[in-house]
This record gives structure tokens, C-alpha cells and sequence, in this order.
């Protein structure tokens, strides 16, 4: 059977979707399963949810004692949900924190697989999905406890629906009827999940569309008013909670404690100038890369049939606003990367001219040859000579990834050099993360730290040792996380306080010296059981963590 008759037969049905959501949960679950917990983000998220089933309360999120008045609550939710299922918030099991964002990148996947079949064909849309799915920023947010791989998987959905809808008025295929319910209950939760983000995407393409064509009249078809309905059934209840609980505290910090200084300036180091997202495409897109010059040729030659339209119209406003905010973070154009499959599966229906060939394949084998030469320098800079065969598999995944893509697609096999680079890609992203990243010890202070606690038997949730555990001189979430919600992050004084209530004290180097005093002033004296080195990558800090019990502690392994 030829590929083509290979790609209908995989495409049929609700095969074409499943199968891209196949790509992106093999792409994302290995190091979704063994990378330790990631700061400083995805440890917050998992610590405030931790803390919401350990306090029952859902509706106001706090870290330890703090309100932490940023994102609403969607993604807590599915993450409580998650851990009640398959896991306990006393084991502190990251992995059961961060299958909704895989659950996020597989239906991305496999709602861009099923809104592209409405325009391009089954084929194309499962290769638009597996495209989507593959990608080294949608995989590497599946495995991250946080709301953009779910905030990508709603806005796809949602805009999935909403091209459905458009191309049956445009004499496509007809929209089932659950479209138009499946489209404002994606806007729903991609609202409760992070805010005006995912409804932006969407209200910027409609408006797009509408200029463009001139001929509104479809959008009747959205049941507008039991849509909103929806949307206010899924947010209403949570919005009204929170604010009564807060006093309104919530609403004041999100917007102009977290939205705003984004909107005014390059909020906590992370402004850049435009064209940032632009520049970083070509690797955050990869192994996608390979189409992307083919994918902008299909948006300026055939802008004018309705499915490029639509992909242009849910791409270009909501890049251009992500480009001229001030804060720009890589994740932040995600749930616009759909836009990018379609187009580029668009590019492969019809031939690809020499130019975008060559130009696409210069640009997939370089991004492949970087990603390998970026395994060789990690591994050489914190890894050691025992983590080099899985650094070497990983290297050659991802350089292959690149050079067998471009020179397929050098030799005008547009189709075999996508489906080659998406699974060379995938695979290179799951040995990267499931056999690189773990090994890498000087990077994983906490987890190091809490195997040290847990190895003299010191561990809170042993309950061996009297607990919270002082923490001086290092204030990671993830360690927070590890050690439990009383973790006392303090000074060193209070860290010899512990010791003279016979707690367990952490202190970093830095600190050391004023530990030491306080001791002294308390008549208490202190023993080392253990030692952690490593690098805070979170602000680039060299530390050495030692582990102090008091020097009368009995039933202590050192």
C-alpha cells in the first residue's frame, strides 16, 4: 500500500485524532515521569493544589501562607482531581500533578488533527495534529505542571469547533451538532484555566474573519446566548466564590498585581524586544520546522480559500499581541501553534517549490545539529561519563530528526520527511527528557536534598523526626513541595532555633556562619548529616546545602 493510501486508512474516522494524541503522549510521558519536580512555576502550582486538598478548601489558592492571586483555579482542579484519583497528596508525587497537562497536549493534538480534516482532508489533519503534537514546546509543556499545555489544548479545541462551523458555510464538510457546544465550553475552561487568554485567540480570529470575508452571517449559527450561558456556568461559580472569599483581593492582584506589569513592562527579567517569539519558531516549533517556510509560502499565495484564511486569522492577531507586550516568555504564543500545523499541513497537499524545500531544510538540519550539540554541552558541563550512551541516543534522535527530514524533503518527498522528523523528534524528546534530564544531579538540588532527609530518616512525612524542617539561604518551591506545606522557609537564627527544638535544619554555605553564631548564643550545638552541591538554575547560584540535627539526636543515619 502506498503512503498515501497508508495515511487514508490511519486517518479514517476518529482514527486521525486518536493518533496524534497517540504522538503527543508518547512525546510527553517519559519525562513526564522522571523528570523531579521543575522551579519555579510548576512547584508552585503543585504546592498550591497539594494545599488545597490538604485544607479542602477549592476556592482560594494559597502557597504555604501566602494568597497566591494569580491564574483562576481550572488547572488546581484538574490537578486535585488527578492526584485523588491516582496518587495521595502526602506522597507528593509530581507525576500525578501533571497529568492534565499531558491530557492538555493530547487534546490539542487531536483537535487540531480534527478541525484541519474539515479543510485539507483526513490526511493532512492527522499530520497537522502529530505536527502539533510533536513539537519540542507542546511536549516539553506536557510534562510541566502548569496551565499552558492545557490552556493549548482548550483554545485548539475551541477553535477546532469554531473552523467546523466556518467551513460548513463555506461548503465543507457539515459541523456536527455538538461544535457549537463543544466550542463554548472550551472557551469556558480555557477561561477558568488561565484567564483572557484563550478567549482573546478566539474573539481576535473571529473579528479577523469578519473582516476578511464580509460575510458575517455565519456567525449566527454560534448560539450566542446559550453559549455566554455556558461560558458563566463554568466560570460564574468559582468567580463569585473567590470574590466573596477574598473581598474582591483576588481580582485586584490578578490584574494589577500579575496582568498588568506584564502589559507595562518586561515584568520580572523576562521583557524582550519584538520579533522574539518570531526568532525562536524555528526551534520551539521543531521538528515542525521542517514546514515552516512552506507553511508561510501556503499563507501568502492561498490566503483566499477558507481554511488558510481561517489558520491566518487564528494566527497572526494574537502573535502580533504576544509580540508587542513587553513580557515575553517562549510558552506564551502556544495555543496560536495549531494555526502553524494547519498551514503546514496545508503545504502539504499541493507541491512545495525548490526555495521553501531547501530553505525548510537548511533550517530543520540546523535547529536538529543545535538541539544535539545543547545534549553534548549539558552532558558535559553537569553530567559524567555514566549518562553518556543515553546522551548520545538522544543527540543523534534529535540530529536525525533534522537531517533525514531535510533530505527527504531536499529530494521533493514532502510527506515521508514530515512523518519521518515527527517521529525521530518525538522519540529524541522523550530519551532527552526520560535519559538526560534526571541524571543531571547538580540541577536537581531539592530532590537530592529531600533523598538525604529521607536517607537519615529525617523526612516529615516519615514521621520519625519532629517536623517542619528550617530552610535557610535556599527558598526553591520545589523543595517546599518536597518537604511539605510547614517547611519553614527562615533565617538562620530561627534555623538554630530548630535545632534547639530538636527540628532538622537545612543550611546553605552562605548562611552557614550565621548559623553557627545563633548556635553558639542558644548553648546548642549541631551535627552534619548529610551534604548537597549543586546549581540553583532558577537565579544561576552555585550552592552546597548541609543538613544539621541536633548533636543529641538519637535513631539518626548520616
Amino acid at each position: 500500500m502506498t503512503l498515501d493510501g497508508q495515511l487514508a486508512r490511519l486517518s479514517r474516522g476518529w482514527r486521525g485524532p486518536a493518533l496524534a494524541a497517540l504522538i503527543a503522549f508518547l512525546a510527553g510521558l517519559p519525562g513526564l515521569l522522571a523528570v523531579p519536580p521543575l522551579d519555579r512555576d510548576e512547584s508552585r502550582f503543585a504546592q498550591a493544589t497539594a494545599q488545597m486538598l490538604e485544607s479542602r478548601d477549592f476556592v482560594v489558592i494559597r502557597y504555604q501562607d501566602q494568597p497566591r492571586f494569580k491564574k483562576p483555579v481550572g488547572i488546581h482542579w484538574m490537578q486535585a482531581f488527578s492526584v485523588s484519583l491516582f496518587s495521595d497528596p502526602a506522597v507528593r508525587a509530581i507525576w500525578a500533578y501533571r497529568l492534565p497537562s499531558l491530557a492538555g497536549a493530547m487534546l490539542a493534538a487531536a483537535a487540531c488533527a480534527w478541525g484541519a480534516a474539515a479543510f485539507f482532508g483526513r490526511p493532512a489533519g492527522l499530520l497537522a495534529g502529530a505536527l502539533l503534537g510533536s513539537t519540542l514546546l507542546l511536549s516539553t509543556e506536557a510534562l510541566i505542571a502548569k496551565t499552558d499545555a492545557m490552556l493549548c489544548g482548550m483554545t485548539t479545541l475551541a477553535m477546532a469547533a469554531l473552523a467546523r462551523i466556518y467551513a460548513a458555510a463555506r461548503d465543507g464538510p457539515p459541523a456536527p451538532r455538538s461544535a457549537v457546544w463543544l466550542f463554548w465550553t472550551a472557551i469556558g475552561v480555557a477561561a477558568l484555566v488561565k484567564g483572557p487568554i484563550g478567549p482573546m485567540t478566539v474573539a481576535l480570529a473571529i473579528v479577523l474573519l469578519a473582516l476578511l470575508d464580509r460575510r458575517p452571517a455565519w456567525l449566527v449559527g454560534l448560539k450566542w446566548w446559550w453559549g455566554l450561558v455556558i461560558v458563566a456556568v463554568i466560570v460564574g461559580p468559582w468567580a463569585g466564590a473567590v470574590t466573596v472569599a477574598t473581598d474582591g483581593g483576588f481580582w485586584t492582584q490578578a490584574f494589577g498585581g500579575d496582568l498588568a506589569p506584564k502589559l507595562a513592562g518586561g515584568q520580572e527579567t523576562h521583557g524582550a524586544p519584538p520579533g522574539y517569539h518570531t526568532l525562536l519558531a524555528p526551534l520551539l516549533t521543531f521538528p515542525m520546522t521542517l514546514l515552516l517556510p512552506a507553511a508561510a509560502v501556503t499563507a501568502w499565495r492561498r490566503w483566499r480559500e477558507p481554511g488558510v484564511r481561517f489558520a491566518i486569522a487564528w494566527l497572526v492577531p494574537v502573535w502580533l499581541v504576544f509580540e508587542a507586550m513587553p513580557t515575553k516568555l517562549v510558552h506564551y504564543p502556544l495555543p496560536a501553534y495549531g494555526a502553524l500545523a494547519w498551514l503546514a499541513a496545508a503545504a502539504l497537499v499541493e507541491p512545495i517549490g525548490p526555495r521553501a524545500r531547501w530553505t525548510g531544510a537548511i533550517l530543520s538540519a540546523l535547529v536538529g545539529l543545535l538541539l544535539a550539540a545543547a545534549v553534548g554541552y549539558i552532558l558535559a558541563t553537569y553530567g559524567d561519563r555514566s549518562d553518556a550512551p543515553v546522551a548520545v541516543i538522544a543527540a543523534v534522535l534529535l540530529a536525525a530528526a533534522g537531517l533525514v527530514g531535510a533530505a527527504l524533503l531536499v529530494r521533493d518527498k514532502p510527506r515521508e520527511a514530515a512523518i519521518a522528523a515527527i517521529l525521530l523528534g518525538a522519540a529524541g524528546h522523550a530519551a532527552l527528557t526520560a535519559g538526560v534530564a534526571p541524571r543531571l544531579e547538580p540541577l536537581w538540588l531539592s530532590a537530592r536534598v529531600e533523598a538525604a532527609l529521607e536517607q537519615a530518616r529525617l523526612l516529615p512525612r516519615q514521621g520519625v523526626a519532629d517536623a517542619p524542617v528550617a530552610v535557610t539561604g535556599y527558598a526553591e518551591p520545589s523543595l517546599v513541595f518536597a518537604l511539605g506545606t510547614p517547611t519553614e522557609l527562615t533565617t538562620p537564627e530561627a534555623a538554630a532555633q530548630a535545632i534547639a527544638e530538636n527540628r532538622p535544619a537545612v543550611v546553605e554555605d552562605r548562611k552557614a556562619a550565621a548559623f553557627h553564631r545563633a548556635l553558639a548564643s542558644l548553648g546548642v550545638q549541631a551535627r552534619q548529616v548529610g551534604a548537597v552541591k549543586g546549581l540553583d538554575y532558577s537565579n544561576g547560584d552555585e550552592m552546597t546545602l548541609r543538613i544539621y540535627v541536633a548533636a543529641t539526636a538519637a535513631g539518626v543515619s548520616p
